[in-house]
C-alpha cells in the first residue's frame, strides 16, 4: 500500500484571509513610481489541527478574490492535492483574469497550502520540496531614487560591511547628472562589492544602452528592466548590444508560465526572475525555476526573501534571493521566525515546521485594514 493510501485524510477549512498596510520608513521611489506604504494580504488555512500561513504584498482586491472564488475551489478539498488545487484555482479565475490580482491571491492560497502540507507530515518546507542548496546567496536591495546621496551611501554600505552580501542594488531613472553622481556615491559606499541597477523600465531602447555604457565604466554587472519588461526585443537588443559582462534581467512581473517561457524563448534575458507572491506561489515559482533550468538561464527569486527562502533553497539553477529593504523590515516586524543574513546568505530553520514563520497578531493590529 502506498504512502497516499496510508496517511490520514485532511479537509482544508475555508481560507481566512486578512490585509495590513504598513507604512514605509521614509518616501521611496524609483524609475517610475513612488510610494508611502506597502499592503501585505495574510492568508490561513487550516485541516487536521494545523494552519498553513501565506502572504502577497498586492492590492486589498485580492481578498475579494480569495474569500469569494477560490474560497469555493479550496474548502473542503485535500490538504495534500496541491498542484489540482492550483490547476482548479487558476480554472475559475478565467473571467476575472488571471494576472495581476487574482495570480497574487491564488499566489497567498498556493504558499499557505504548502506552509500546511509540511506542517501536517511536521518537516520544514524545504525538506518536503527537496534541498539543493544548505545557504541561499541575497543582494541587498533598495537605494530608493528618492535617497539622498548619503543614505543611499550608508544603506548600500551596511549590505556589504554588515550583511556580508557580495552585491547590492539601487533604482535608477531618466539619465541626469544626478542618476550619474548616485552611481558614482554608490561605487565609492561599497568597494569591490559587485553594483547592480534597476530602472523599473525607465528608458527607452537608446536611453537604455547609454545609460548602461556609463554605468559599465562603474562596475555594474545586472542591468534589470533597462526597457518595459514586455518589450522583448529590446531586452535582446540590450542583451546584444549593451557592455560585455553586463547581465540583462527582468521577470519579476511574470504572473503565469507561458510569459517566462516566452522571455526564456525570446532570448531577452541573462539571468531570470520569478515572484512567488505573483506567480501562483511556490507552485508557479517551481514551473519558472524548471523553464530556467532546461533554458540554462540563471534565477533569482524577486523580493519577498523570508518567504522565498525555502523553494530558493530548492530551486535548480537559483543565483540569488532580493533582500528587499521593504520586505525585510515588514517581514521583521510582523513574522516571527524570519530569515537573518549571515556572510551574504540566509538559511532555512530546520528545527521549525513549514515555512518556519509564525505571525505576530499583536504587532500587526495597528496595520489592519
Amino acid at each position: 500500500m502506498g504512502e497516499d493510501a496510508r496517511r490520514p485524510e485532511a479537509r482544508l477549512s475555508r481560507p481566512s484571509v486578512r490585509a495590513f498596510r504598513i507604512p514605509t520608513d521614509a518616501s521611496e521611489a524609483d524609475g517610475t513610481l513612488e510610494w508611502e506604504a506597502t499592503t501585505l494580504v495574510l492568508v490561513e488555512i487550516a485541516a487536521a489541527g494545523k494552519t498553513g500561513l501565506g502572504y502577497s504584498y498586492t492590492s486589498t482586491g485580492a481578498c475579494a478574490v480569495i474569500d469569494g472564488v477560490l474560497a469555493e475551489v479550496v474548502e473542503d478539498a485535500d490538504a495534500f492535492d496541491i498542484p489540482g488545487l492550483w490547476k482548479e484555482m487558476v480554472g475559475a479565475v478565467r473571467n476575472l483574469g488571471w494576472r495581476g490580482i487574482c495570480a497574487s491571491a491564488i499566489s497567498a492560497v498556493d504558499v499557505a497550502l504548502w506552509d500546511l502540507k509540511a506542517k501536517l507530515i511536521e518537516a520544514p518546507l524545504v525538506r518536503l520540496l527537496g534541498r539543493a542548496r544548505e545557504a541561499v546567496p541575497i543582494y541587498g536591495s533598495g537605494g530608493f531614487t528618492s535617497y539622498p546621496d548619503e543614505r543611499l551611501a550608508t544603506q548600500l554600505s551596511g549590505w556589504v560591511d554588515g550583511d556580508g552580501c557580495r552585491a547590492v542594488k539601487m533604482k535608477v531613472g531618466r539619465p541626469s547628472d544626478h542618476h550619474l553622481q548616485r552611481l558614482r556615491t554608490a561605487r565609492s559606499a561599497i568597494g569591490g562589492a559587485e553594483l547592480y541597477i534597476d530602472a523599473n523600465g525607465a528608458f527607452d531602447r537608446k536611453e537604455a544602452l547609454a545609460f548602461a555604457a556609463f554605468s559599465a565604466e562603474l562596475g555594474v554587472t545586472w542591468f534589470e528592466e533597462p526597457v518595459s519588461s514586455d518589450d522583448l526585443e529590446g531586452l535582446r537588443l540590450m542583451r546584444d548590444r549593451g557592455p560585455p559582462g553586463m547581465r540583462i534581467v527582468a521577470g519579476e512581473y511574470g504572473y503565469e508560465p507561458f510569459y517566462f517561457r516566452n522571455m526564456l524563448g525570446a532570448g531577452a534575458v541573462d539571468v531570470l526572475q520569478a515572484d512567488a507572491t505573483r506567480c501562483g506561489g511556490f507552485t508557479g515559482f517551481l514551473l519558472a525555476a524548471a523553464l530556467a533550468d532546461a533554458h540554462n538561464v540563471p534565477l533569482s527569486a524577486h523580493t519577498a526573501p523570508a518567504l522565498h527562502l525555502p523553494v530558493a533553497a530548492a530551486a535548480p539553477r537559483l543565483m540569488n534571493v532580493e533582500w528587499f529593504h521593504d520586505h525585510v523590515r515588514i517581514e521583521r516586524m510582523l513574522f516571527d521566525g524570519s530569515p537573518v543574513p549571515r556572510g551574504g546568505t540566509i538559511r532555512p530553520d530546520l528545527t521549525r515546521p513549514g515555512l518556519g514563520l509564525a505571525f505576530k497578531d499583536k504587532d500587526a493590529e495597528k496595520y489592519a485594514l
